[in-house]
């Protein structure tokens, strides 16, 4: 708490600086990243704690970070998140050294809502209402399973949607968290509802998520589980572990947690061999620090749930021979628990009297929303923000404010 506190919220001085804002290339890594830009790798990278090097791995292609120079156009800042929730922060200390660390995320955060009309299919609907290909993908995906719009949609059939979305240098951030989603086709609405389990069924209380894993490991031992960031009492430093991690004999199988399409096969100098597979519904695997890859893999190669993809390991930093098993959702890591060996379900007692409520809320919702026609405003005001040096500590403010 005490170092959330010196991350507050307040203009400052940033005479002359500039401040880039820049997307992750595809295929660079962390290391090639302080190549490009000239930054000591010794410090920056191989002076880092483990921990500190393995999250270096978890930088996923496209995301948005920033890079604040000064008048001479040398480096101050650089942020670069890793999750929702924790991001790298480079930056120059007391010293004028580069310095790195792990800190939080701050973001702002909006619920939209509106109402649309199909003209041609739901997803040009849903892009001409908000703009965002991540609020399209997942409308879309949320009835992935239960309706085929390209037989049942048909011109002028409304739509219904309420969503969570986050704001960071002023444009939208991760995937949106998606409330309520309604269509009415042939006169019956259908919806999708996000339960209190963060689930999501239809209205009668079914259970629509489509995308279930098995587990990686059969029998193994969980040593160490997913945190998405924790301060750390004694090393006085934000941690995270963006997956699980399963411990195992060396040789032990490694299975592919769902079927899909190999679309990384490489070795890593902090997870070693990795595997990375690709599946349906925005959904990613990571399998790291293998003894080997089982023979016959390839990039592009399809794989089906079960099937044996490499062996426990310990290649890469590891003090030990286990699977680091990672699930990603549009790039964005989740706990593998949370979905792991979860089946369908359908909800009883009091838990559906419980989401009953739910359903009713967000239903009323949508009919004043209906009523109204809400529209989403294209243009969105939020300040940008970066870190600077303030006397002993960092703030957090506007770039181009005034003190």
């Amino acid at each position: 708490m005490q170092r959330l506190l010196m991350l507050i919220l307040l203009p400052l001085v940033l005479s002359a600086a500039k401040v880039d804002y820049l997307r992750w290339d595809n295929g660079m890594t962390y290391l090639s990243f302080l190549e490009k830009y000239d930054l000591p790798s010794k410090t920056l990278y191989w002076n880092l704690d483990q921990e500190d090097q393995l999250l270096t791995e978890e930088i996923y292609s496209g995301v948005r970070y920033q890079i604040l120079r000064d008048d001479n156009g040398t480096i101050e800042q650089v942020l670069v998140p890793i999750s929702d929730e924790l991001q790298f922060h480079i930056y120059k200390d007391k010293n004028e050294k580069y310095a790195f660390e792990a800190i939080p995320v701050l973001y702002s955060s909006k619920r939209l809502s509106f109402t649309t009309t199909v003209q041609s299919n739901p997803s040009s609907a849903i892009y001409n209402a908000t703009h965002s290909k991540r609020a399209m993908s997942a409308f879309i995906s949320g009835f992935r399973k239960s309706i085929n719009f390209s037989l049942l949609v048909q011109k002028d059939d409304p739509i219904v949607m309420i969503y969570d979305q986050k704001f960071r240098f002023g444009k939208p951030f991760s995937m949106p968290r998606l409330l309520l989603a309604k269509i009415q086709l042939h006169g019956k609405w259908h919806g999708v509802y996000l339960g209190a389990d963060e689930r999501y069924y239809n209205a009668k209380g079914q259970e629509v998520e489509g995308f279930l894993l098995g587990n990686p490991v059969l029998g193994a031992r969980i040593s160490s589980g997913f945190t998405s960031r924790r301060w750390h009492p004694v090393l006085h430093k934000y941690r995270a572990h963006l997956g699980i991690d399963y411990a195992a004999p060396r040789g032990t199988y490694i299975r592919a947690a769902g079927a899909g399409t190999v679309i990384e096969l490489r070795r890593s100098r902090s997870y070693g061999n990795l595997t990375k597979i690709r599946h349906a519904d925005g959904y990613t695997t990571l399998y790291a620090h293998q003894q080997k890859f089982r023979k016959g893999m390839y990039r592009g190669k399809r794989i089906k749930k079960g099937e044996i993809i490499g062996y426990i390991g310990t290649t890469g930093i590891s003090t030990g021979p286990h699977l680091h098993f990672g699930l990603y959702k549009n790039n964005r890591a989740i706990n593998p628990r949370s979905v792991i060996q979860v089946t369908t379900k359908k909800l009883t007692g009091k838990k559906k009297k419980q989401f009953q409520d739910i359903v009713k809320r967000y239903d009323e919702e949508a009919e004043q929303i209906l009523a109204e026609k809400r529209q989403i405003e294209r243009v969105m005001n939020f300040n940008s923000v970066c870190y600077v040096k303030h006397d002993k500590f960092k703030v957090e403010g506007e770039c181009n404010a005034t003190l």
